[in-house]
């Protein structure tokens, strides 16, 4: 499952905690996957939380923040994805961003740029336009919904009170104040049929090296 694949990287970060993660569909399959998983991951703290009405991508983090330890950086993940990387080298490029920006993306050259959120980037790989799945994009640099969040960002982000998706409703609020990092190993929204069969020969090799 694609859950596996994160719990795995996150793993091997340089200083794994706390993980949450969000469940609807299918929620009970998905708490019988966390608790089989938790003793292979036992330096991961693995909880769930779960929601009988879709709170949206931005709702659920805002809901979590109470619980959550709002003084540290945040890692928020939309694990519909396919994704390899080097955590501790997105977490350095986080912590070397410049001083204006509150946020880190990830961010991965996509082949199907119309249906992503396509960002435009100054010198500094800072954010200075954002489009969302656009019928023309200007590039293919795309957004991987995969964040590192500052303190004063996640304070920015409680204060604009109730929201539904995060790349709607917060991203065009911090533009300006997103740093950029590009995942250059594999990256892939496993979002329709087409993208699942692409990503079983792609991903092969990386995962053999596993």
């Amino acid at each position: 499952p694609l859950l596996g694949y994160w719990l795995e990287l996150l793993s091997r970060g340089p200083s794994p905690g706390h993980v949450w993660v969000n469940t609807f569909y299918l929620a009970s399959q998905v708490r019988d996957f966390l608790k089989v998983s938790q003793p292979t991951y036992p330096q991961l703290s693995i909880r769930s939380t779960f929601e009988s009405q879709l709170l949206g991508t931005a709702g659920t983090l805002v809901n979590l923040l109470p619980q959550l330890q709002p003084q540290q950086d945040l890692l928020l993940v939309h694990a519909d994805n396919l994704s390899w990387f080097s955590l501790e080298a997105f977490l350095n490029a986080h912590h070397r961003r410049p001083a204006s920006t509150e946020m880190t993306m990830m961010t991965f050259e996509t082949d199907a740029p119309q249906t992503c959120g396509i960002v435009e980037l100054n010198e500094l790989d800072v954010v200075q336009a954002f489009y969302e799945k656009v019928a023309h994009p200007p590039s293919n640099l795309a957004n991987g919904a995969v964040y590192l969040i500052s303190p004063a960002g996640l304070a920015r982000i409680q204060s604009m009170g109730p929201m539904f998706e995060f790349s709607t409703q917060v991203i065009p609020e911090f533009i300006g104040k997103i740093y950029c990092w590009q995942n250059t190993i594999y990256h892939r929204d496993i979002g329709n049929p087409q993208a699942y069969e692409a990503a079983q020969s792609e991903f092969r090799p990386i995962a053999e090296q596993f």
